[in-house]
């Protein structure tokens, strides 16, 4: 089963490479861009079949490796 995990620093928290990016498009002509937020993707592969079990997996993974819960937020999402 594919499941998408996407992962995002949490409002408030700082994040510089979103800010670099966002400070790069405005030298590059492209105005306007008020915030950038810069997070990842992770597109995984389970060999569970029930979709509840690979949820629960998939959220256990993010909690424990992928994602620092501290400062970021996850969501997870059966594709």
């Amino acid at each position: 089963m594919k499941i998408k995990v996407t992962v995002m620093p949490k409002p408030g928290v700082l994040d510089p490479q979103g800010r670099a990016i966002q400070q790069a498009l405005g030298s590059l002509g492209f105005a306007g861009v008020q915030e950038v937020r810069a997070g990842k993707v992770l597109l995984l592969d389970l060999a569970e079949t029930d979709p509840a079990a690979a949820r629960a997996t998939a959220e256990a993974m993010a909690r424990q490796l992928l994602a620092n819960t501290v400062i970021e937020s996850f969501s997870v999402e059966l594709v």
